[in-house]
């Protein structure tokens, strides 16, 4: 026992098999992406930024019901709405304060018709705070240009909801 392990000190084993695995790592099929010119596929799951869609006609889903202002831990939403003449709800004002979203998503869980939605866009870095508060306009462009990838994020993710 006492020799086994001297043999081993003596010889440095555990030295060379651990140069004998970075050899082999080393030599192999490298595992870095480039990233801004390769990227990997997204998860089904993935919370990005935020984005109201719209009907297929056109006419935005939300029927201001405030569930997402009222279930967001961080309270970064903020909704104002009004009648219409023909007597349905809708918003005149909605406000999502990124600096505060925590991304959870319960927003989206929420929503009763899949108005609020976190899209697959995760590169929205800006350089000032004003740029990160994001009023319904902005929301609405994100759901326009998101739609697509949206809906198939939905679909996949329907047996899990």
């Amino acid at each position: 026992m006492r020799l086994d392990r001297f043999a081993r000190s003596f010889l440095l084993a555990e030295l060379v098999s651990g140069l004998g695995l970075t050899l082999k790592y080393f030599f192999g099929k490298k595992a870095t992406i480039m990233y801004p010119y390769e990227k990997l596929p997204l998860s089904p799951r993935f919370k990005g930024e935020h984005a109201l869609r719209r009907y297929a006609n056109g006419e935005e889903r939300c029927i201001a019901c405030k569930l997402c202002e009222a279930v967001c831990p961080a309270q970064a939403i903020t909704i104002e709405a009004e009648p219409r003449e023909d007597g349905s709800r809708r918003t005149t004002r909605y406000d999502i304060d990124m600096t505060k979203c925590i991304y959870c998503g319960m927003c989206e869980e929420a929503c009763p018709v899949d108005a609020i939605v976190e899209g697959p866009n995760f590169e929205f870095a800006t350089e000032t705070r004003e740029e990160l508060m994001y009023d319904k306009d902005r929301l609405l462009a994100n759901g326009d240009r998101w739609e697509a990838e949206i809906a198939k994020r939905l679909e996949l993710d329907a047996p899990y909801r």
